[in-house]
């Protein structure tokens, strides 16, 4: 309960934001630095109760670095890997509306513009483009500290709850999918400030990293591909936004 009511929290908490207010992570670097120490103090409040409740081992979080090197170059992939299947899903069921003509392609183009994740809830774009230290910021702290290891820490640890508190229907490999499944829902209501569009994409992303700790047993080859997408977004996001300004 401890562990699985953090993201909806943090969901519930940034869907009344309004477009008045500034992004999450602030405007400058020294705002950028304070968010991020606030929300890995708030996480690690939830995740040390939580442990407190349950003393779960290193090994019931899947916290073992295994493989040597491998996680390393392994995480890029996945990284690389599930961006290109987001992009598939997308077109998939982009064409499964038209064929069904549901949408026409003008109404879906449309559709996926007006719907499209709200990123300037979330970072400063002028910001990246501006200040050296704020993009340098956003691409290690954020996408690696506060993004990739804090949100797969969370992912192993509600995993965990879930496998130790429901053996049956948990405790094997197809029980684990389903777990990641249930946490990759959660996930992606937590980020409800981004809209609707960003909801259904964090937890396909949410679903396809934890799929790599369960394949795996090790949370490491999804911090890093978590940190990889992350940081690759983070990188491109001022070209994304002045191309969809264009369009």
């Amino acid at each position: 309960m401890l562990i699985g009511s953090y993201p909806l929290l943090l969901g519930l908490a940034g869907s009344g934001r309004s477009s008045a207010q500034q992004p999450a992570l602030g405007r400058g670097a020294s705002a950028l630095l304070v968010i991020c120490a606030v929300e890995l103090v708030i996480f690690g409040f939830f995740f040390g109760l939580a442990w407190l409740a349950s003393r779960a081992s290193r090994d019931d979080l899947l916290w073992r670095w295994r493989g040597g090197i491998w996680p390393i170059p392994m995480g890029i992939g996945y990284s690389v890997a599930i961006r290109v299947l987001l992009g598939i899903v997308l077109a998939v069921v982009g064409l499964v509306l038209i064929a069904t003509h549901v949408m026409t392609t003008d109404s879906l183009q449309t559709f996926f513009k007006t719907n499209r994740p709200d990123i300037e809830a979330i970072v400063d774009i002028s910001a990246l483009r501006q200040n050296p230290l704020y993009f340098w910021l956003s691409l290690t702290l954020v996408s690696f500290a506060v993004g990739g290891l804090r949100e797969e820490l969370w992912r192993s640890a509600f995993l965990a709850g879930m496998r130790k508190v429901w053996p049956r229907y948990f405790g094997s490999t197809a029980g684990q999918i389903g777990a990641v499944a249930v946490a990759s829902v959660i996930f992606g209501l937590g980020h409800l400030v981004q809209g609707p569009l960003a909801v259904c994409l964090t937890a396909l992303l949410g679903f396809f990293l934890g799929l790599i700790i369960v394949l795996h047993r090790s949370i490491w080859p999804a911090v890093i591909a978590h940190g990889m997408f992350d940081a690759t977004s983070m990188a491109l996001l001022p070209w994304v936004m002045e191309t969809i300004k264009s369009l």
